[in-house]
């Protein structure tokens, strides 16, 4: 089970960590969208984009059908909770950084109100 989690978070991570694959992502927010208008805004070939794809698609963050001529994807709207999950977990620690920098800052006696305008 949890090689399977991290099978997962992996390869979300991996998907996430190319430009144009979030980008696609941000496309697909509007709504379902073929590949070939997927790949009308960028400057690389069908195949690459149909890559980019298939890689959004394994990492499970996509699902694609048929119809007729054209492929169409989707976003999977609960696709990024197990990564959304993890990156929380780690939140905690956000929150114990900034109270230590407060401490930090008040202990060097460091002003933190914004400068009165003469």
């Amino acid at each position: 089970m949890v090689e399977d989690s991290n099978s997962r978070l992996n390869a979300i991570f991996a998907s996430l960590s190319d430009q144009t694959r979030r980008a696609i992502l941000l496309m697909l927010l509007e709504g379902d969208l073929t590949v070939k208008e997927i790949a009308a805004p960028f400057d690389i070939s069908l195949a690459a984009v149909s890559k980019h794809i298939q890689v959004l698609a394994k990492a499970g963050l996509i699902t694609q059908h048929k119809s007729g001529r054209e492929k169409w994807c989707r976003l999977d709207p609960n696709a990024l909770k197990p990564a959304a999950f993890w990156l929380e977990s780690y939140g905690q620690f956000l929150d114990d950084s900034f109270e230590l920098l407060e401490k930090f800052i008040e202990l060097q006696g460091i002003s933190t109100e914004p400068p009165l305008d003469t």
